[in-house]
Protein backbone atom coordinates (compact mmCIF):
# COMPACT_ATOMS: atom_id res chain seq x y z
CA UNK A 1 0.00 0.00 0.00
CA UNK A 2 3.16 2.40 0.88
CA UNK A 3 4.22 1.72 -2.61
CA UNK A 4 1.05 2.10 -4.04
CA UNK A 5 1.42 5.61 -2.89
CA UNK A 6 5.32 6.15 -3.16
CA UNK A 7 4.71 5.06 -7.09
CA UNK A 8 1.32 7.71 -7.25
CA UNK A 9 3.55 9.97 -5.77
CA UNK A 10 6.54 10.02 -8.37
CA UNK A 11 4.07 9.50 -11.38
CA UNK A 12 2.72 12.87 -10.02
CA UNK A 13 5.91 14.76 -9.23
CA UNK A 14 7.16 13.82 -12.79
CA UNK A 15 4.28 14.88 -14.91
CA UNK A 16 4.88 18.20 -13.23
CA UNK A 17 8.34 18.42 -13.38
CA UNK A 18 7.50 17.47 -16.88
CA UNK A 19 4.95 19.86 -17.44
CA UNK A 20 7.29 23.21 -15.68
CA UNK A 21 10.13 21.47 -18.21
CA UNK A 22 8.06 21.89 -21.37
CA UNK A 23 6.06 25.52 -20.22
CA UNK A 24 9.33 27.53 -19.25
CA UNK A 25 10.75 28.04 -22.64
CA UNK A 26 7.18 28.55 -23.56
CA UNK A 27 6.84 31.52 -20.94
CA UNK A 28 10.34 32.62 -21.37
CA UNK A 29 9.63 33.05 -25.00
CA UNK A 30 6.20 35.52 -24.34
CA UNK A 31 8.25 37.18 -21.73
CA UNK A 32 10.37 37.87 -24.73
CA UNK A 33 7.57 38.86 -27.17
CA UNK A 34 6.16 41.97 -25.73
CA UNK A 35 5.49 45.44 -27.07
CA UNK A 36 8.78 45.91 -28.08
CA UNK A 37 10.72 46.95 -31.43
CA UNK A 38 14.30 45.52 -32.58
CA UNK A 39 16.90 48.07 -32.97
CA UNK A 40 19.44 47.54 -35.41
CA UNK A 41 22.56 49.66 -36.08
CA UNK A 42 24.85 50.02 -39.66
CA UNK A 43 26.95 52.38 -39.19
CA UNK A 44 29.84 52.09 -42.62
CA UNK A 45 29.85 50.52 -45.47
CA UNK A 46 27.42 48.07 -46.25
CA UNK A 47 29.09 44.81 -47.16
CA UNK A 48 28.85 40.60 -45.86
CA UNK A 49 29.37 41.41 -42.26
CA UNK A 50 26.58 44.30 -42.53
CA UNK A 51 24.18 41.82 -44.29
CA UNK A 52 24.84 38.79 -41.96
CA UNK A 53 24.50 41.15 -39.00
CA UNK A 54 20.74 42.48 -40.40
CA UNK A 55 19.60 38.96 -41.04
CA UNK A 56 20.06 37.37 -37.66
CA UNK A 57 18.61 40.63 -36.19
CA UNK A 58 15.23 39.31 -38.51
CA UNK A 59 15.44 36.24 -37.48
CA UNK A 60 15.73 37.62 -33.55
CA UNK A 61 12.90 39.80 -34.58
CA UNK A 62 10.68 37.21 -35.88
CA UNK A 63 11.15 34.69 -33.01
CA UNK A 64 10.66 37.45 -30.19
CA UNK A 65 7.64 38.44 -31.95
CA UNK A 66 8.77 42.14 -32.26
CA UNK A 67 6.45 44.37 -33.43
CA UNK A 68 8.35 46.70 -35.52
CA UNK A 69 12.65 46.74 -36.82
CA UNK A 70 14.07 49.77 -36.66
CA UNK A 71 17.44 50.01 -38.90
CA UNK A 72 19.47 53.92 -37.52
CA UNK A 73 21.77 53.97 -40.77
CA UNK A 74 24.46 56.31 -41.49
CA UNK A 75 26.79 54.60 -44.57
CA UNK A 76 28.34 56.28 -47.89
CA UNK A 77 26.95 52.97 -49.40
CA UNK A 78 28.59 49.20 -50.17
CA UNK A 79 28.53 46.40 -51.97
CA UNK A 80 25.63 45.94 -54.65
CA UNK A 81 25.48 42.39 -53.78
CA UNK A 82 25.12 42.49 -49.99
CA UNK A 83 22.44 45.62 -50.69
CA UNK A 84 20.32 43.30 -52.37
CA UNK A 85 20.34 40.06 -50.15
CA UNK A 86 19.78 43.06 -47.66
CA UNK A 87 16.69 44.36 -49.70
CA UNK A 88 15.14 41.34 -50.13
CA UNK A 89 15.26 40.75 -46.29
CA UNK A 90 13.24 43.20 -45.65
CA UNK A 91 10.37 42.72 -48.39
CA UNK A 92 10.05 38.96 -47.19
CA UNK A 93 9.89 40.10 -43.35
CA UNK A 94 6.90 39.71 -41.82
CA UNK A 95 7.91 42.65 -39.08
CA UNK A 96 7.54 46.15 -40.73
CA UNK A 97 10.81 47.75 -41.15
CA UNK A 98 11.39 51.37 -40.39
CA UNK A 99 14.90 52.38 -42.15
CA UNK A 100 16.38 55.74 -39.68
CA UNK A 101 18.82 57.83 -41.02
CA UNK A 102 20.21 59.19 -38.29
CA UNK A 103 21.82 61.09 -36.29
CA UNK A 104 22.23 64.54 -37.91
CA UNK A 105 24.73 64.96 -40.58
CA UNK A 106 24.30 61.20 -41.21
CA UNK A 107 23.91 59.61 -44.65
CA UNK A 108 22.20 56.74 -46.97
CA UNK A 109 24.30 57.56 -49.83
CA UNK A 110 24.08 54.79 -52.54
CA UNK A 111 23.26 51.65 -51.30
CA UNK A 112 21.73 53.31 -48.51
CA UNK A 113 19.33 55.07 -50.71
CA UNK A 114 17.92 52.22 -51.82
CA UNK A 115 17.85 50.13 -48.97
CA UNK A 116 15.47 53.39 -47.62
CA UNK A 117 13.22 53.07 -50.67
CA UNK A 118 12.74 49.52 -50.23
CA UNK A 119 11.84 49.76 -46.53
CA UNK A 120 8.24 49.76 -44.88
CA UNK A 121 8.68 53.25 -43.37
CA UNK A 122 11.70 56.08 -44.29
CA UNK A 123 12.72 58.09 -41.62
CA UNK A 124 15.38 60.81 -41.44
CA UNK A 125 16.20 63.16 -38.93
CA UNK A 126 17.20 67.18 -39.82
CA UNK A 127 20.56 67.88 -41.45
CA UNK A 128 20.85 64.13 -42.99
CA UNK A 129 20.90 63.44 -46.86
CA UNK A 130 20.35 60.47 -49.38
CA UNK A 131 20.82 59.99 -52.79
CA UNK A 132 24.06 59.87 -55.45
CA UNK A 133 23.52 55.88 -56.30
CA UNK A 134 24.63 55.85 -59.75
CA UNK A 135 26.38 52.22 -60.50
CA UNK A 136 29.74 52.29 -62.13
CA UNK A 137 30.33 48.59 -63.73
CA UNK A 138 34.27 47.38 -63.36
CA UNK A 139 34.91 44.05 -65.29
CA UNK A 140 36.91 41.48 -64.46
CA UNK A 141 38.05 39.20 -67.28
CA UNK A 142 35.75 39.65 -70.10
CA UNK A 143 32.52 38.03 -70.08
CA UNK A 144 32.65 37.27 -66.41
CA UNK A 145 30.77 39.01 -63.99
CA UNK A 146 31.22 42.92 -63.51
CA UNK A 147 31.53 44.25 -60.24
CA UNK A 148 29.41 47.53 -58.92
CA UNK A 149 29.98 50.46 -57.28
CA UNK A 150 28.28 53.28 -56.61
CA UNK A 151 29.89 56.59 -56.88
CA UNK A 152 28.81 59.97 -57.22
CA UNK A 153 29.87 61.40 -60.73
CA UNK A 154 27.90 62.67 -63.27
CA UNK A 155 30.80 61.91 -65.71
CA UNK A 156 30.63 58.38 -65.08
CA UNK A 157 26.62 58.67 -66.11
CA UNK A 158 27.80 60.22 -69.56
CA UNK A 159 30.44 57.81 -70.21
CA UNK A 160 27.56 54.91 -69.09
CA UNK A 161 25.38 56.74 -71.73
CA UNK A 162 27.96 55.79 -74.57
CA UNK A 163 28.84 52.14 -73.28
CA UNK A 164 26.37 49.16 -73.61
CA UNK A 165 27.41 47.45 -70.89
CA UNK A 166 27.37 50.21 -68.30
CA UNK A 167 24.19 51.47 -69.37
CA UNK A 168 22.78 48.24 -69.46
CA UNK A 169 23.95 48.20 -65.94
CA UNK A 170 22.60 51.77 -65.28
CA UNK A 171 19.19 50.38 -66.71
CA UNK A 172 19.35 47.75 -64.27
CA UNK A 173 19.57 49.62 -61.98
CA UNK A 174 16.83 52.56 -62.28
CA UNK A 175 14.40 49.77 -63.36
CA UNK A 176 15.32 47.94 -59.66
CA UNK A 177 14.72 51.12 -57.53
CA UNK A 178 11.63 52.35 -59.85
CA UNK A 179 10.35 48.70 -58.17
CA UNK A 180 10.88 49.62 -54.89
CA UNK A 181 9.51 53.09 -55.06
CA UNK A 182 6.41 51.85 -56.71
CA UNK A 183 6.25 48.73 -54.48
CA UNK A 184 6.22 51.53 -51.46
CA UNK A 185 4.33 54.62 -52.89
CA UNK A 186 7.14 56.81 -52.97
CA UNK A 187 8.58 59.09 -55.34
CA UNK A 188 10.06 56.69 -58.60
CA UNK A 189 10.55 59.87 -60.54
CA UNK A 190 13.20 61.23 -58.38
CA UNK A 191 15.04 57.55 -57.72
CA UNK A 192 15.33 57.40 -61.20
CA UNK A 193 17.08 61.04 -61.15
CA UNK A 194 19.09 59.81 -58.32
CA UNK A 195 20.62 56.44 -60.26
CA UNK A 196 20.98 58.37 -63.74
CA UNK A 197 22.58 62.00 -62.32
CA UNK A 198 23.73 60.64 -58.85
CA UNK A 199 21.06 63.56 -57.39
CA UNK A 200 21.20 64.11 -53.46
CA UNK A 201 18.14 65.53 -51.12
CA UNK A 202 18.25 66.37 -47.70
CA UNK A 203 15.49 65.48 -45.12
CA UNK A 204 13.48 68.40 -45.67
CA UNK A 205 13.57 68.21 -49.26
CA UNK A 206 13.16 64.10 -49.33
CA UNK A 207 9.78 64.86 -47.68
CA UNK A 208 8.93 67.13 -49.71
CA UNK A 209 9.45 65.35 -52.34
CA UNK A 210 7.73 62.13 -51.38
CA UNK A 211 10.66 60.35 -50.92
CA UNK A 212 10.63 59.42 -47.22
CA UNK A 213 7.36 58.99 -44.93
CA UNK A 214 8.36 61.30 -41.99
CA UNK A 215 11.68 63.30 -40.29
CA UNK A 216 12.25 62.43 -36.37
CA UNK A 217 14.52 64.44 -34.24
CA UNK A 218 14.81 61.07 -31.89
CA UNK A 219 14.35 57.71 -31.89
CA UNK A 220 11.41 58.49 -28.90
CA UNK A 221 10.39 61.19 -31.33
CA UNK A 222 10.13 59.00 -34.37
CA UNK A 223 7.66 56.45 -32.29
CA UNK A 224 5.45 58.95 -31.72
CA UNK A 225 5.23 59.99 -35.07
CA UNK A 226 4.82 56.25 -36.21
CA UNK A 227 1.91 55.68 -33.84
CA UNK A 228 -1.43 54.96 -35.87
CA UNK A 229 0.61 55.07 -39.90
CA UNK A 230 -0.38 52.08 -41.64
CA UNK A 231 1.53 49.81 -43.77
CA UNK A 232 1.61 46.90 -46.21
CA UNK A 233 3.37 44.02 -45.03
CA UNK A 234 3.67 41.05 -47.52
CA UNK A 235 0.13 42.15 -48.51
CA UNK A 236 -1.66 42.56 -45.50
CA UNK A 237 -2.10 46.25 -44.14
CA UNK A 238 -1.19 46.88 -40.84
CA UNK A 239 -1.37 49.68 -38.55
CA UNK A 240 1.48 50.47 -36.55
CA UNK A 241 0.87 50.52 -32.24
CA UNK A 242 4.01 52.34 -31.08
CA UNK A 243 3.14 54.40 -28.09
CA UNK A 244 3.86 51.65 -25.04
CA UNK A 245 6.35 50.22 -27.31
CA UNK A 246 9.94 49.47 -25.88
CA UNK A 247 13.49 49.36 -27.79
CA UNK A 248 15.75 46.69 -27.43
CA UNK A 249 19.08 47.30 -28.79
CA UNK A 250 20.74 44.05 -31.15
CA UNK A 251 24.35 44.51 -31.15
CA UNK A 252 26.81 42.64 -33.44
CA UNK A 253 28.03 39.65 -31.88
CA UNK A 254 31.99 38.71 -31.96
CA UNK A 255 30.64 36.48 -35.51
CA UNK A 256 30.20 39.76 -36.73
CA UNK A 257 33.05 41.31 -36.04
CA UNK A 258 35.00 38.36 -36.88
CA UNK A 259 32.87 38.13 -40.57
CA UNK A 260 33.93 42.70 -40.61
CA UNK A 261 37.50 41.70 -40.00
CA UNK A 262 38.14 38.85 -42.54
CA UNK A 263 36.45 40.47 -45.09
CA UNK A 264 38.05 43.80 -45.01
CA UNK A 265 39.53 44.41 -48.03
CA UNK A 266 43.36 44.99 -46.63
CA UNK A 267 42.85 42.25 -44.07
CA UNK A 268 42.27 39.40 -46.75
CA UNK A 269 44.85 41.09 -48.82
CA UNK A 270 47.63 40.22 -46.39
CA UNK A 271 46.46 36.82 -44.99
CA UNK A 272 46.30 35.74 -49.19
CA UNK A 273 49.73 36.41 -48.92
CA UNK A 274 51.08 35.47 -45.72
CA UNK A 275 49.01 31.76 -46.76
CA UNK A 276 51.31 31.78 -50.11
CA UNK A 277 54.64 32.84 -48.30
CA UNK A 278 53.88 30.40 -45.40
CA UNK A 279 53.68 27.37 -47.91
CA UNK A 280 56.31 28.46 -50.13
CA UNK A 281 58.84 28.33 -46.71
CA UNK A 282 56.94 25.03 -46.12
CA UNK A 283 57.72 23.27 -49.27
CA UNK A 284 61.48 25.00 -49.34
CA UNK A 285 61.97 23.58 -46.23
CA UNK A 286 60.06 20.46 -45.89
CA UNK A 287 59.46 19.08 -41.92
CA UNK A 288 58.87 22.59 -40.37
CA UNK A 289 54.97 21.88 -40.53
CA UNK A 290 54.59 25.15 -38.67
CA UNK A 291 54.60 27.59 -41.85
CA UNK A 292 52.13 24.84 -43.67
CA UNK A 293 49.74 25.06 -40.83
CA UNK A 294 49.76 28.64 -40.57
CA UNK A 295 49.69 28.96 -44.71
CA UNK A 296 47.26 26.65 -44.91
CA UNK A 297 44.73 28.61 -42.39
CA UNK A 298 45.29 31.79 -43.79
CA UNK A 299 44.90 31.08 -47.26
CA UNK A 300 41.53 29.09 -46.54
CA UNK A 301 40.38 32.62 -44.69
CA UNK A 302 41.34 34.62 -47.65
CA UNK A 303 39.45 32.38 -50.48
CA UNK A 304 36.74 33.10 -48.06
CA UNK A 305 36.47 36.46 -47.86
CA UNK A 306 37.16 36.85 -51.72
CA UNK A 307 33.92 34.63 -52.17
CA UNK A 308 32.14 36.89 -50.68
CA UNK A 309 33.98 40.02 -52.12
CA UNK A 310 33.96 41.31 -55.75
CA UNK A 311 37.62 40.26 -56.07
CA UNK A 312 38.99 41.39 -60.13
CA UNK A 313 40.49 37.60 -61.23
CA UNK A 314 42.24 39.67 -63.73
CA UNK A 315 44.34 41.25 -60.43
CA UNK A 316 44.65 38.04 -58.78
CA UNK A 317 46.22 36.22 -61.69
CA UNK A 318 48.72 39.06 -61.96
CA UNK A 319 49.87 38.96 -58.35
CA UNK A 320 50.62 35.21 -58.68
CA UNK A 321 52.30 35.58 -61.66
CA UNK A 322 54.28 38.53 -60.22
CA UNK A 323 54.87 36.32 -57.31
CA UNK A 324 55.99 33.42 -59.26
CA UNK A 325 58.84 35.95 -61.61
CA UNK A 326 60.18 36.93 -58.16
CA UNK A 327 60.84 33.37 -57.02
CA UNK A 328 61.93 32.74 -60.50
CA UNK A 329 64.86 35.52 -60.00
CA UNK A 330 66.26 33.15 -56.91
CA UNK A 331 67.12 30.46 -59.30
CA UNK A 332 67.51 31.85 -62.70
CA UNK A 333 70.03 34.65 -63.27
CA UNK A 334 68.50 36.92 -65.42
CA UNK A 335 70.07 40.08 -63.58
CA UNK A 336 66.86 41.71 -62.30
CA UNK A 337 64.50 41.27 -64.73
CA UNK A 338 62.51 38.09 -63.62
CA UNK A 339 62.57 40.55 -60.13
CA UNK A 340 61.68 43.72 -61.43
CA UNK A 341 58.98 42.11 -64.06
CA UNK A 342 57.51 40.42 -60.62
CA UNK A 343 57.68 43.63 -58.61
CA UNK A 344 55.34 45.51 -61.31
CA UNK A 345 53.13 42.65 -61.87
CA UNK A 346 52.50 42.22 -58.09
CA UNK A 347 52.01 46.12 -57.60
CA UNK A 348 49.49 46.44 -60.82
CA UNK A 349 47.53 43.15 -59.56
CA UNK A 350 47.18 44.70 -56.28
CA UNK A 351 45.78 48.20 -57.27
CA UNK A 352 43.63 46.37 -59.41
CA UNK A 353 42.20 43.61 -57.21
CA UNK A 354 39.59 45.20 -55.04
CA UNK A 355 38.59 48.28 -56.80
CA UNK A 356 35.31 48.95 -55.64
CA UNK A 357 34.96 52.27 -55.04
CA UNK A 358 33.15 51.90 -52.07
CA UNK A 359 34.81 53.90 -48.24
CA UNK A 360 36.17 50.82 -46.56
CA UNK A 361 36.49 48.30 -49.70
CA UNK A 362 39.74 48.90 -51.42
CA UNK A 363 43.24 47.95 -50.58
CA UNK A 364 45.32 50.52 -49.21
CA UNK A 365 47.93 51.70 -51.51
CA UNK A 366 50.74 51.72 -48.57
CA UNK A 367 49.83 48.73 -48.04
CA UNK A 368 50.74 47.62 -51.36
CA UNK A 369 53.86 49.48 -51.36
CA UNK A 370 55.05 48.10 -47.84
CA UNK A 371 54.46 44.52 -49.04
CA UNK A 372 55.73 44.68 -52.61
CA UNK A 373 59.37 45.80 -50.99
CA UNK A 374 58.94 42.75 -48.18
CA UNK A 375 57.69 40.42 -51.12
CA UNK A 376 60.82 41.45 -53.45
CA UNK A 377 63.27 40.99 -50.33
CA UNK A 378 61.67 37.53 -49.47
CA UNK A 379 62.08 36.11 -52.78
CA UNK A 380 65.50 37.75 -53.59
CA UNK A 381 67.26 37.96 -50.68
CA UNK A 382 65.70 35.86 -47.46
CA UNK A 383 64.54 32.84 -49.77
CA UNK A 384 68.02 33.25 -52.02
CA UNK A 385 69.95 32.62 -49.06
CA UNK A 386 68.03 29.97 -47.56
CA UNK A 387 68.31 27.87 -51.20
CA UNK A 388 72.11 28.75 -51.68
CA UNK A 389 72.85 27.76 -48.09
CA UNK A 390 71.51 23.82 -48.66
CA UNK A 391 73.71 24.11 -51.63
CA UNK A 392 76.86 24.41 -49.79
CA UNK A 393 78.69 21.52 -48.35
CA UNK A 394 78.05 19.80 -45.50
CA UNK A 395 79.74 21.66 -42.33
CA UNK A 396 79.15 19.49 -38.95
CA UNK A 397 78.03 15.70 -39.17
CA UNK A 398 79.30 12.55 -40.16
CA UNK A 399 79.62 13.85 -43.72
CA UNK A 400 81.76 16.51 -42.82
CA UNK A 401 84.54 14.01 -41.70
CA UNK A 402 85.01 12.85 -45.18
CA UNK A 403 88.21 14.58 -46.90
CA UNK A 404 89.57 15.89 -43.36
CA UNK A 405 92.79 16.17 -42.26
CA UNK A 406 93.57 13.95 -38.78
CA UNK A 407 96.51 12.47 -36.97
CA UNK A 408 97.91 9.85 -36.02
CA UNK A 409 98.33 8.90 -32.26
CA UNK A 410 100.49 5.83 -32.38
CA UNK A 411 102.00 3.74 -35.16
CA UNK A 412 100.28 0.63 -36.60
CA UNK A 413 100.08 -0.90 -40.07
CA UNK A 414 96.47 -1.59 -40.77
CA UNK A 415 94.83 -0.65 -37.46
CA UNK A 416 94.37 2.00 -35.46
CA UNK A 417 93.16 5.25 -33.56
CA UNK A 418 93.40 9.11 -35.20
CA UNK A 419 92.26 12.16 -33.66
CA UNK A 420 90.19 14.14 -36.17
CA UNK A 421 88.87 17.74 -35.01
CA UNK A 422 89.75 16.75 -31.44
CA UNK A 423 87.92 13.88 -30.91
CA UNK A 424 89.35 10.05 -31.03
CA UNK A 425 88.70 7.88 -34.19
CA UNK A 426 89.11 4.26 -34.51
CA UNK A 427 90.80 4.15 -38.42
CA UNK A 428 91.99 1.64 -41.32
CA UNK A 429 94.90 2.03 -43.75
CA UNK A 430 96.53 -0.04 -46.00
CA UNK A 431 99.42 2.08 -45.80
CA UNK A 432 101.44 1.74 -42.54
CA UNK A 433 101.41 4.98 -40.54
CA UNK A 434 104.01 7.02 -38.01
CA UNK A 435 103.12 8.60 -35.06
CA UNK A 436 101.92 12.46 -35.39
CA UNK A 437 101.95 11.81 -39.45
CA UNK A 438 98.93 13.65 -40.85
CA UNK A 439 96.34 11.61 -42.44
CA UNK A 440 93.32 12.21 -44.60
CA UNK A 441 89.72 10.58 -44.23
CA UNK A 442 88.76 8.83 -47.66
CA UNK A 443 85.51 6.63 -46.62
CA UNK A 444 83.66 5.51 -43.12
CA UNK A 445 82.61 2.58 -42.48
CA UNK A 446 80.12 2.96 -39.66
CA UNK A 447 82.53 4.46 -36.55
CA UNK A 448 85.77 3.68 -38.42
CA UNK A 449 87.49 5.85 -40.53
CA UNK A 450 89.32 4.73 -43.53
CA UNK A 451 92.41 7.23 -43.73
CA UNK A 452 95.62 7.01 -45.90
CA UNK A 453 98.80 9.18 -45.69
CA UNK A 454 98.39 12.82 -46.14
CA UNK A 455 100.79 14.88 -48.32
CA UNK A 456 101.71 18.45 -48.07
CA UNK A 457 101.32 18.52 -52.06
CA UNK A 458 97.57 17.68 -52.16
CA UNK A 459 96.94 21.42 -50.13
Amino acid sequence: MIRRHIRCLALQCSIIFLAVFLWVPVLFAQGQSGNHALWLNIDGAIGPASHDYLQRGFHKAVEQNAQLIIIQMDTPGGLDASMREIIRNIIASPVPVVSYVSPSGARAASAGTYILYASHVAAMAPATNLGAATPVQISGFPGGDALDKFKNSDEDSEQAAQDPMSSKIINDAVAYIRGLAQMRGRNAEWAEKAVREAASLTAEEAMAEGVIDLIAISIPDLLSKLDGLTVNVLGNERTLSTQQISIQHYEPDWRTRLLAIITDPNVAYILMLLGIYALIFEFSNPGMVFPGVVGAVCLLLALFAFQVLPINYAGLALILVGIAFMLGEVFVPSFGALGIGGVIAFVIGSVMLLDTGVPGYGVSIPLIATFALLSAAFFILVLGMAIKARQRPVVSGAEQLVHSVGEAMGDFEKEGWVRVHGERWEAQTSTPLKRKQKVRIIAMNGLILVVEPYHTKER
